[in-house]
């Protein structure tokens, strides 16, 4: 198992070349630097935004940090099946080494998605459930699949409950949200229990970025909660939040350690898990809780219309290293 050090940095990164990435919501916030840190180390990263402007404007910052990076925007809307299901259509490459879940929602006024969900458990767990579905005979025809899941040091506060994820009783933002990524926890350690059960060699990881600078909580549907909420919110998050690119690091350990164990949680560890450097942790209540795990992945499949096919003739051939450009 690997060791975690009091001074990895992205700079640790290890070298990514030939590795092809996907990176939801990379156009700001953690998913901008762990698209930038995985590019400027050598990894081919798609852009995976809502917004063709700010993916786009995204990119061309990446660009000019990183001169001669291979990148690309594609558009992916987890609030509209429709959109993540043309997203793995489009799909043109030979394959899919790392899917980094890391795009979703937090703590938002009452919405549903384009297919009726409530958008904090629609996009949060719905949308990257269907996405990972999706995209798996991509990942399986990678010689090393990985796929890390973007939860929160804030789900072990979650009250989960299996009859009201879609706000059907009552809709409080933060319960939902917290119950969100919690249920982001449960999916990457059943994805792990069911790959090992198939014999396959996907590796799927869970992170917590611990309190981290990002315009999760002003931007969005949170940008119209008026100037005071957003001045209060801005203020907050300045005196209390890390840098963005310390909230990354265990986005990047997790996809990039090499010898990192499928099916872990990985951590700041410091108090609370909301600030340190990546650690693993296995004392999580939604680690041991597989019953709760298989039954939302019952309903995740059933809701979605996505089954997974865990089996190696899921997987198309691989051709490690090449890239069909």
């Amino acid at each position: 198992m690997p060791s975690t050090s009091r001074t990895w940095t992205l700079d640790s990164v290890p070298d990514q070349s030939g590795r092809l990435a996907v990176v939801t919501g990379a156009n700001s916030g953690i998913g901008q630097v762990t698209a930038e840190a995985l590019a400027r180390r050598g990894a081919h990263v798609v852009l995976a935004c809502r917004s063709p402007r700010r993916g786009r404007a995204a990119l061309d910052r990446l660009l000019a940090q990183a001169p001669g990076a291979r990148a690309e925007v594609r558009l992916l809307d987890l609030a509209d099946l429709a959109s993540v299901r043309a997203f793995a259509d489009g799909w043109d490459h030979d394959r899919l080494d790392l899917l980094v879940n890391n795009a979703g929602v937090a703590m938002v006024p009452f919405a549903r998605t384009a297919d009726g969900f409530e958008s904090q458990f629609g996009i949060n767990h719905l949308g990257t459930f269907a996405l990972t579905g999706l995209m798996l005979p991509h990942l399986l025809a990678s010689p090393d699949p990985r796929v890390v899941t973007v939860s929160s040091e804030g789900q072990r506060f979650a009250r989960f409950d299996l009859d009201n994820l879609n706000a059907e009783r009552r809709y409080r933002a933060m319960f939902t949200y917290l119950q969100s990524k919690r249920a982001n926890l449960y999916f990457a350690t059943e994805l792990q229990r069911r790959a090992d059960a198939a014999g396959l060699r996907l590796r799927s990881v869970a992170v917590a970025p611990g309190l981290t600078r990002t315009n999760v909580l002003t931007g969005g549907a949170n940008g119209n909660r008026g100037r005071l909420y957003g001045a209060l919110i801005r203020l907050l998050v300045r005196v209390a939040f890390r840098p963005t690119p310390e909230g990354a690091k265990t986005s990047l350990y997790a996809a990039t350690v090499p010898d990192l164990p499928g099916g872990t949680f990985v951590v700041p560890d410091g108090p609370l898990q909301l600030r340190g450097e990546p650690v693993l942790r296995d004392r999580e209540r939604a680690i041991r809780d597989t019953a709760t795990a298989r039954l939302l992945w019952e309903l995740s499949e059933k809701l979605t219309g996505v089954p997974f096919r865990l089996s190696e003739d899921a997987a198309r051939p691989a051709h490690p290293g090449v890239l069909d450009e």
